[in-house]
């Protein structure tokens, strides 16, 4: 059974700091490409950063570059997003999500979604 399990989540400021898990189990890792989302109610879902499986070349949406960055650990099977000068509009549920061949920052091209993780930025 494949599962990605999303976890890091949490109350920060602005200006402040956290990193996201995903831990996947039950699928060949080493060819699988991560990307995180996030949504938020009632606005559509959106990617935020994906990594690749076999390069490990990395993608972000514009208004996240420079301020996060995504790496994966290919031993501990786990994809990290570590994210430094959070603003409030970054405010959501933030969902780990794997797929085979290259990565995406488009949710509709993955197969594996994890359980979202709430990340609130206060100002």
């Amino acid at each position: 059974e494949v599962q990605l399990q999303a976890s890091g989540g949490g109350l920060v400021q602005a200006g402040g700091s956290l990193r996201l898990s995903c831990a996947a189990s039950g699928i060949s890792f080493d060819d699988y490409a991560v990307g995180w989302f996030r949504q938020v109610p009632g606005k559509k879902r959106e990617g935020v950063s994906c990594i690749s499986s076999n390069n490990g070349r990395t993608y972000y949406k514009d208004s996240v570059k420079g301020r996060f960055t995504i790496s994966r650990d290919e031993p501990k099977h786990t994809v990290y997003l570590q994210m430094n000068s959070l603003r409030p509009e970054d405010t959501a549920v933030y969902y780990c999500a794997g797929k085979g061949g290259s990565s995406s920052l488009r949710g509709d091209d993955y197969d594996y979604w994890g359980q979202g993780t709430q990340v609130t930025v206060s100002s």
